[in-house]
């Protein structure tokens, strides 16, 4: 017998469709219900692919026991925080604020009008080990919502006036103009934290965060001062946290140079270890530990996105091949594990399969040589660290930590183990589309497009765009993602910042005017339905949205950059791409409002320095000419089409996706088909028309070279 979550969409709230609980989803029947019967309400927020709410789940919600407890003085609301993240945001900053902490599955008590007076994140389903179970936590909950329900109201409302109070909901006035010190500030951060030895930041849990190693790439190539030395200094003198083994290798390096080594050091690092799938490929959501041995082990569409991009950015800097196979891979497993017959990209895989945690991804050292037979399975597992004794709880992870080179030596091993591991267990993959998900894919495939030349990369990204546009998409109006037929809620703040971003990543890799212009109506639409005039900044939800009981205003960078971050950079494009005078204001605004937001914290807010950075130092411009006689056949243009690539070596008969290769990722491209008036080929060759810094340099037949 199912509860009223049976004919939801989410995969999420279908996993407790059948729980002896009688949840609801969230809206106004729930709260409806809880004023006509006068219960408070017990909220449960999650997502599909969380082990720990798979856990609260197994041990609490299928219990009997606290079913009846629940559905005699509660009522129950579950929310998939990936389809409700304007909800997720405004109890978990509760969360935050009354625990120090948060994460999922997040608890929280409220009353009918749906004000917090408790909130927890995972519950035990008894007290034990100092834990308060979930039994006595309601049934301590329903004898007060009897017998002192005053100090519970009181309570809620000290919450909410104090959460004001501390600018928790909305913040004073924006600085007057961005804070041009914060990209230094932030980087001389990350260097005090650098582990040395295992790359990443900090100590364990060591998140990806890829937006972070793209700042610092970009920082590296136009951000730096020679003239500021601090960090370096304090380095030199045996800091702490040089002593503790987090500070950049060698003394001598420039702020430029240790920048760049932090990147290719942590790039190289998850590339050999565990949270790289070496049978599978993609990355995993985050390293357990200092080495990147051991991974959680669920994977997530946008970190797999954010790292594409990491890597093919790091490639055209480092020119190591590596990176590029990483980037390669991993959106070679996103084509394979992760989308739909339309080009639609699905949200996540589990970590848990058959009730256990990474079951799908471990080997035993017997296991690998019954598959592939002793001799060859002798020589993957030296290659790949595993052992008869295990490198992880008795069993074994692969990885290239203890050396190795990265290379295709073991491909037909890979392809048996492989197929092998889908036919032993299988992982639940979380199939809903999610637009602001789907739109970091975009980007992604389209920086791997310009990288590559390969047209493989434009057309999944151009399809998946496609589909936003024909799913996703009503006039202006962006839905937070769909499930099958079913549309989720009216989008957020996010949705529409990732999707402008696509959409001027699609128009960088191919130069489609429409695609510039509906980054522009996305804009405006946005600003329209989010924008703060009198604060400045963008509220999570808007005009279309339902409305809660915070309006909350995220600016800082977690596991995914912050819309507010995401709507700078696009600001910033769009001013240097139409120079129109509307978004040169609004970027300006935009950019000082998070300089005051970002100003305690620097390191917090990367996906803004980077925007921060463009455009304190805009990129070069190259106009790239291709005569008519020098197009090879079947060349049509730049629309996403045919006929991208030609033949490199031929010198003036490439094809656009050969010219992209060949260019600067931080660069304004755009090719023209035939000469114009003002841009004629020289020689009848391909012809390069390129301003930097303020000035323009002579036409030339020869490709511009920049690191990045």
């Amino acid at each position: 017998m199912g509860n009223h979550l049976t004919g939801q969409s989410s995969p999420y709230l279908l996993q407790h469709a059948e729980n002896p609980v009688d949840w609801y989803p969230w809206g106004e029947e729930a709260f409806e219900k809880a004023v006509r019967e006068d219960k408070p309400v017990f909220l449960s927020i999650g997502y599909s692919t969380c082990h720990w709410c798979h856990v609260m789940e197994r041990e609490s919600f299928e219990n009997r026991d606290i079913a009846e407890i629940l559905n005699r003085h509660f009522v129950s609301v579950k929310v998939d925080r990936e389809e409700r993240p304007d909800v997720d945001s405004v109890y978990m900053s509760v969360c935050q604020a009354l625990t120090g902490s948060g994460g999922w599955p997040l608890s929280i008590l409220l009353t009918p009008d749906r004000k917090p007076f408790f909130a927890g994140t995972y519950f035990p389903p008894v007290s034990r080990h100092g834990m308060t179970g979930l039994c006595d936590l309601l049934r301590t909950a329903a004898d007060r919502w009897k017998n002192g329900r005053e100090e519970l109201i009181r309570s809620a409302e000290a919450i909410l006036s104090e959460m004001k109070v501390s600018g928790m909901i909305s913040g004073g006035s924006a600085k007057e103009e961005p804070d041009g010190s914060l990209p230094e500030r932030a980087a001389e951060t990350f260097a005090g934290s650098f582990d040395r030895l295992y790359g990443g930041f900090g100590s364990a849990p060591k998140f990806p965060t890829p937006h972070n190693l793209l700042f610092l790439l970009l920082y590296s190539q136009v951000g730096y001062s020679e003239k500021r030395q601090r960090v370096w200094e304090l380095f030199r003198k045996g800091s702490k946290e040089g002593r503790n083994g987090y500070a950049p290798r060698g003394e001598g390096k420039s702020g430029k140079e240790a920048a760049l080594e932090q990147v290719r050091i942590t790039l190289e690092q998850m590339r050999r270890g565990g949270i790289f799938d070496h049978i599978g490929f993609g990355f995993s959501r985050y390293s357990t530990d200092r080495y990147y041995l051991v991974p959680h082990f669920e994977k997530m569409l946008y970190d797999n996105a954010l790292l594409i991009l990491a890597y093919a950015a790091a490639y055209k800097v480092f020119g190591n091949d590596d990176f590029l196979d990483t980037a390669e891979k991993t959106a070679a497993y996103v084509f394979r594990e992760m989308t739909g017959k339309h080009g639609e990209f699905y949200s996540a895989q589990d970590a848990d399969s058959e009730g256990e945690e990474g079951r799908f991804y471990v080997w035993s050292y017997r296991e690998i040589c019954r598959v592939l037979g002793e001799e060859r399975g002798r020589r993957f597992c030296g290659c790949f660290g595993m052992t008869e004794e295990g490198n992880f709880e008795g069993r074994n992870i692969p990885n290239l930590l203890h050396g190795g080179s990265i290379s295709e030596r073991f491909e037909e091993e890979r392809e048996l183990l492989y197929a092998y591991r889908k036919s032993r267990c299988s992982l639940h993959l979380d199939d809903k589309v999610l637009t602001a998900w789907n739109s970091l894919m975009i980007g992604a495939l389209s920086v791997l497009y310009r990288v590559t030349g390969e047209e493989k990369y434009l057309s999944a990204a151009e399809r998946a765009q496609q589909f936003i546009e024909n799913r996703l998409v009503s006039g202006e109006i962006l839905y937070a993602g769909c499930r099958g037929q079913a549309h989720s809620v009216k989008g957020f703040l996010d949705d529409y910042a990732y999707y402008c971003a696509a959409l001027l990543g699609l128009y960088g890799a191919v130069g489609k005017a429409d695609y510039l212009e509906r980054a522009e109506r996305i804009c405006r639409e946005a600003q329209r339905q989010f924008a703060d005039g009198e604060q400045g900044g963008y509220f999570l939800y808007g005009a279309e949205n339902e409305g809660l009981i915070m309006r909350p205003k995220e600016t800082y960078d977690g596991a995914l950059p912050s819309g507010n971050a995401v709507m700078a950079y696009c600001l910033v494009q769009l001013c240097r791409l139409t120079e129109k005078e509307e978004y040169e204001k609004l970027a300006e605004r935009q950019l000082a409002f998070l300089s005051r937001e970002a100003a305690d914290y620097p390191a917090g807010h990367t996906m803004f320095l980077l925007a921060l950075l463009m455009h304190s130092y805009p990129p070069q411009k190259i106009m790239v000419v291709i005569p008519e006689a020098a197009a090879p056949s079947g060349e049509t243009g730049t629309d996403g089409k045919e006929g991208r690539r030609g033949h490199p070596e031929s010198g003036d008969s490439q094809g656009a996706g050969d010219i992209m290769r060949m260019l600067p990722l931080y660069a304004d491209v755009q090719i023209l088909r035939k000469e114009t008036e003002e841009y004629k080929a020289i020689n009848g060759k391909t012809t390069y028309y390129v301003c930097r810094d303020h000035a323009c340099l002579p036409p030339s037949n020869q490709i511009p070279c920049h690191a990045l």
